[in-house]
C-alpha cells in the first residue's frame, strides 16, 4: 500500500459522484463511459475504466480466468477511500473491467493491499456452491480475511473482520504463499517493528487459524512484500526463495517452512525504472494458482494519467530467477500471450550501420502502439553508442531517446554487459508506457512517457553515432486489448450496438433506459433456437428478449416481462400474439427462455419444464438477436443462444 502522504499530495478531479455502496446495491460499478481511446491512455497497458488505481492486490487464476484485483478510488482521480478493484481476462493482456470487489461500508477495514489464493482442496470449509473459495487478505496493523464462493465476483467478510494476525508496530499488506516443501501455507505481512522494516512470517494449515513463525529484518524491505519459490536455472530439485518488496527489491534466500535465510545484503532491482509511489514502477505482485509453471507478476504504474483515470499496470512479466556472473538474477520477459497482439510484422536482415543508414532504416515505419526487437553487434575496436528515438518530430524533437553505450556498457545510464560482443533490445511502446527489456531480460525497465505530446508525432528513428552492425531487427503493431469491452456475460458471437434508447455497462449486466422502445441488437442472426437471458425491470413498463430482428428493430419478435399490464408478452410489431398473467415485481430477475423452431414459438420463464407461452406466427422467419427496454429502466445478463433442444 503506498503511503498515504506521498500519495494524497497528487491532486486530482472527481470521476463522477458515489459513496459507498450498501449489501443491497453491492456490487457497485461506477464507471464512465469509455471507449479508452483518451490521450495518453495506453492500449495493451491495464488502466481502469475511471478514477485513481495504485498497487497490485491478489493476482490469481481461476476456472479460466485471470483476476486482477487492485488499490482503487472508483470516484476521483486522487488517492482516496480504498477499494478493491477487479478486472478479469482469459489470456492475460485483454482485460475487461469488473464491478467493485471489496467496497467501504460493505467490508469492514480499510482495505489496503494484500493478497489472496485459491483454496482448491478447501482446507479452509468455506466452500459453499459449486466454486472453490477464493480467499483474500486485507487491512492495516491486524489482517482481516474475506472470501467469495462466486468465483472471485463478490466477497463475504470472515468471522465480523476479526483479525487473524496482528503483528507489532505499524503492520499492512499481506501476502499469502504455498509451502510446498512443508505442506502448508504461509503469510508474509509488512511492519516496522521490532527494529524497524522488516517482514513477520505465519503458517496455517486451514488458511484462517495462523502461527507466528518467525520474522525477519531489512532496513530495505519496505510495504507490499512477495514471496515466491522460484527454480534455478529451471532445475526444480534446487527451488531458492525471492523475498521483494514494493519498489522491486529483492534477496534470493532459502526458507525451511518457518524462516526465511539469505546470504546476501544488498538487494537487487526486478526492474530499473522510477521504483517509488509516485514513480513508474511500484507494488508488484506475482499471480497465485496459475495453470502452468510461469511466475508471472503485474505492477503499479503511477505516473500516468488522463481526463477520467490516474495510473495503470505494467504489461505481464514471466519472470525467471537465472544464474548470472556466478550469482542468482531474476529475469523478466513479456509473457507469450503477446504475440496474440500483433497485427502486422516487418523484418530487417543483418547489415552495417553508420549515421545515416540508421537513420533511413525505419522512414514510414508507424509508433503507435508497437513492439521492437531488435540485436546489435560491436565489432572491432569501435565503441559506438545507438539505440532508438520515439515519437520523433520534422524539427529534431523526439519524446524519448533509448540509447546503448558500448563504452560504458549501459543502457539508459543502467548497467546491461555485452554478450559476445552483442546486445538485444526488446521495446513495447503504447501510448503513455515505455517497457525496456535488455539481453532477454537481464534488465527491465518501466517508464510512463507521453507519446500523445505532439500531434502526428507516431514517428520513430534508429540513431548510431558511430558503426554498429545490426544483426536483425522486427517491428510489430500491436491492437488494441480495449475492443468489445462490456459487464454483459453473452455468447453471442456477433457485435453488439444500440439501436435507440441509451445502453450502459452496469454491474449486473447490460442497463437500458428508455422513454420508448429500446432496442440493444447483435449482428448475429439466427433461423431456430434457442435464446435465454436474466431480465430484471427497474422501473417503467417492460424489460425483453428480442429475436429474428432486422437492423433497425422494424421488425422482430419480443419477449417481455411487463409489469403495466401484468404479463409475460410475446409480441411483434402490429400484433401482439400471446400472453400469460403473471405479478411482475419490479427489482426481482427473472429468467426467460425461447425456443424457435419454425413458425412455433415457445417461451419458458425461470427454467420452467413447460412454456407459458407455445404460439404459432410466420410473419419473420429469421433475424438479429437483441435486447429491449420500453418506457423504463432495466438490466440483462447472461444472454445465451443454443440449438433448439
Amino acid at each position: 500500500m503506498a503511503t498515504l502522504a506521498a500519495a494524497a499530495g497528487i491532486a486530482g478531479v472527481m470521476v463522477q459522484t458515489g459513496s459507498a455502496g450498501t449489501v443491497q446495491d453491492y456490487p457497485e460499478f461506477p464507471y464512465p463511459v469509455t471507449n479508452y481511446q483518451e490521450d495518453n491512455r495506453g492500449q495493451y497497458h491495464f488502466s481502469a475504466r475511471g478514477g485513481w488505481i495504485n498497487d497490485v492486490n491478489a493476482p490469481l487464476y481461476y476456472d479460466g480466468e485471470y483476476h486482477l484485483y487492485y488499490q482503487h478510488n472508483p470516484h476521483g482521480l486522487q488517492w482516496d477511500t480504498m477499494h478493491w478493484g477487479h478486472a478479469t481476462s482469459t489470456d492475460l493482456v485483454h482485460w475487461k473491467q469488473q464491478p467493485i470487489a471489496l467496497e467501504p461500508g460493505v467490508h469492514p477495514g480499510d482495505l489496503f493491499s494484500g493478497g489472496g489464493v485459491v483454496d482448491t482442496a478447501n482446507v479452509s470449509g468455506l466452500k459453499d456452491g459449486d466454486d472453490d473459495p477464493i480467499i483474500v487478505y486485507s487491512g492495516t496493523n491486524g489482517v482481516q480475511v474475506f472470501y467469495s464462493t462466486d468465483g472471485g465476483f463478490t466477497f463475504h467478510t470472515y468471522d465480523g473482520g476479526r483479525k487473524v494476525v496482528v503483528p507489532q508496530g505499524t503492520s499492512r499488506d499481506p501476502k499469502v504463499f504455498w509451502d510446498e516443501a512443508a505442506e502448508t501455507w504461509g503469510l508474509v505481512v509488512w511492519s516496522d517493528a521490532p527494529g524497524g522494516n522488516g517482514v513477520d512470517f505465519y503458517t496455517s494449515d486451514d488458511l484462517l487459524n495462523w502461527t507466528h513463525a518467525s520474522r525477519y529484518n531489512a532496513g530495505w524491505l519496505f510495504e507490499c512484500p512477495d514471496f515466491v519459490p522460484m527454480p534455478l536455472d529451471g532445475d526444480p530439485e534446487n527451488v531458492k526463495w525471492v523475498l521483494s518488496d514494493a519498489s522491486g527489491e529483492y534477496v534470493v534466500g532459502a526458507f525451511d517452512g518457518t524462516t526465511f535465510t539469505t546470504e546476501q545484503t544488498t538487494p537487487q532491482r526486478f526492474n530499473q525504472g522510477n521504483n517509488q509511489f509516485g514513480g513508474s514502477y511500484y507494488a508488484g505482485l506475482t499471480f497465485m494458482n496459475l495453470p502452468d509453471d510461469r511466475i508471472v507478476s503485474m505492477a503499479w504504474q503511477p505516473g500516468n494519467s488522463g481526463t477520467i483515470w490516474t495510473g495503470n499496470i505494467t504489461f505481464p512479466v514471466e519472470m525467471r530467477l537465472e544464474t548470472v556472473d556466478g550469482a542468482p538474477m531474476v529475469l523478466s520477459t513479456p509473457v507469450d500471450e503477446i504475440d496474440g497482439l500483433r497485427t502486422g510484422t516487418q523484418t530487417w536482415k543483418a547489415r552495417m550501420l553508420d549515421d545515416d543508414r540508421a537513420a533511413a532504416l525505419l522512414d514510414g515505419v508507424e509508433m503507435d502502439t508497437t513492439e521492437i526487437e531488435a540485436e546489435f553487434e560491436v565489432i572491432g575496436r569501435t565503441e559506438p553508442r545507438f539505440g532508438f528515438r520515439l515519437g520523433t518530430g520534422e524539427d529534431g524533437w523526439y519524446d524519448h531517446e533509448v540509447v546503448y553505450d558500448a563504452k560504458t556498457q549501459t543502457l539508459d545510464g543502467v548497467p546491461l554487459p555485452l554478450e559476445d560482443g552483442k546486445v538485444e533490445l526488446r521495446l513495447l511502446v503504447d501510448r503513455g508506457q515505455l517497457e525496456i527489456f535488455g539481453n532477454d531480460g537481464r534488465l527491465y525497465r518501466s517508464l510512463n512517457v507521453n507519446f500523445d505530446s505532439m500531434p502526428g508525432d507516431d514517428a520513430m528513428e534508429l540513431f548510431v553515432d558511430g558503426n554498429v552492425r545490426l544483426t536483425g531487427m522486427t517491428v510489430h503493431q500491436l491492437g488494441s486489448v480495449w475492443g468489445g469491452e462490456s459487464t454483459l456475460e453473452s455468447n453471442v458471437g456477433g457485435e453488439w450496438y444500440t439501436d435507440s434508447g441509451v445502453w450502459s455497462d452496469a454491474s449486473g449486466g447490460k442497463k437500458g433506459t428508455s422513454g420508448g422502445d429500446a432496442f440493444y441488437l447483435n449482428t448475429t442472426t439466427g433461423t431456430d433456437f434457442s435464446y435465454e437471458a436474466d431480465v430484471r425491470l427497474d422501473s417503467g413498463v417492460a424489460a425483453a428478449l428480442t429475436f429474428r430482428s432486422n437492423r433497425d428493430a422494424s421488425r422482430h419478435y419480443t419477449a417481455n416481462v411487463d409489469a403495466h399490464a401484468n404479463v409475460i408478452k410475446l409480441w411483434r410489431p402490429g400484433r401482439d400474439i400471446a400472453t400469460y398473467p403473471l405479478d411482475v415485481e419490479y427489482g426481482r430477475t427473472y429468467h426467460l427462455k425461447v425456443v424457435a423452431e419454425g413458425s412455433r414459438i415457445r417461451v419458458y420463464l425461470d427454467g420452467g419444464a413447460e412454456p407459458v407461452i407455445d404460439a404459432v406466427d410466420d410473419t419473420i422467419p429469421s433475424g438479429q438477436f437483441g435486447l429491449n427496454v420500453y418506457n423504463g429502466t432495466a438490466v440483462i445478463q447472461n444472454v445465451q443462444v443454443g440449438p433448439v433442444p
